[in-house]
């Protein structure tokens, strides 16, 4: 589990793709000088496993699935490619975005670039099986950025962003045309999930009532 909030942006040194999936290598921030093998961290919002070596100085390799490689854009990286890294969520830590989960349920372009004053409004494109996740001033992941959503239209959404988040993560360098990762908030999933089973559940009406009757009758 992740919150959002970048700890280090570094550059992919090789990606080996094959038949069973690819081996990406990112060079080791300062930030990760501690990361070892069974470690869990987020390249670019996607939850990866740092396997073996990771050893000091030496990059940090990770395991990339052919399900992962379909559903985000680390497939289209290359050597010299920027990307966010974050370490996992420690149980004492703050949680200063949003729960993130590293399951990165699409892509998008960026659409346009504006500067706003001193931050910079941001538009992506939004697929149409992620829209009904995305709500204005709600969260919402790219790149694996917790960002907000500023304002929502038919098939797009945007964001504003600070100059300490253009500054610290990959948004500085994105240009309309480029592809990013989002990821919904998946509290709005398991919110959809439970709702839908209930619906389809003819009893549910009926033992609502008696709990409210139980609840009434014992007040």
């Amino acid at each position: 589990m992740f919150t959002g909030l970048i700890s280090a942006v570094a550059r992919v040194a090789s990606l080996r793709s094959g038949p069973q999936g690819a081996v990406l290598a990112v060079e080791r921030p300062a930030e990760f000088g501690d990361v070892v093998v069974g470690e869990s961290i987020a390249v670019s919002g996607v939850c990866l496993t740092v396997v073996p070596p990771a050893g000091p100085g030496q990059a940090l390799s990770v395991d990339v699935s052919p399900e992962t490689l379909a559903r985000s854009s680390l497939g289209d990286l290359g050597a010299g490619s920027r990307v966010n890294l974050e370490r996992a969520l420690r149980a004492s830590d703050r949680l200063g975005g949003h729960i993130v989960a590293g399951h990165v349920d699409g892509t998008a372009r960026v659409l346009g670039v504006e500067k706003a004053g001193d931050s910079w409004m941001f538009r992506f494109s939004l697929p149409a099986s992620l829209a009904r996740y995305a709500v204005e001033k709600g969260s919402i992941s790219v790149d694996g950025i917790s960002l907000t959503v500023a304002a929502l239209e038919e098939g797009s959404f945007d964001v504003a962003v600070i100059p300490h988040t253009f500054e610290a993560t990959t948004l500085g360098g994105r240009k309309p045309g480029d592809l990013v990762n989002l990821e919904v908030d998946v509290l709005g999933k398991y919110v959809e999930r439970l709702l839908a089973a209930r619906l389809a559940d003819p009893d549910a009406g009926a033992r609502d009532e008696r709990l409210k009757q139980l609840l009434t009758n014992g007040a």
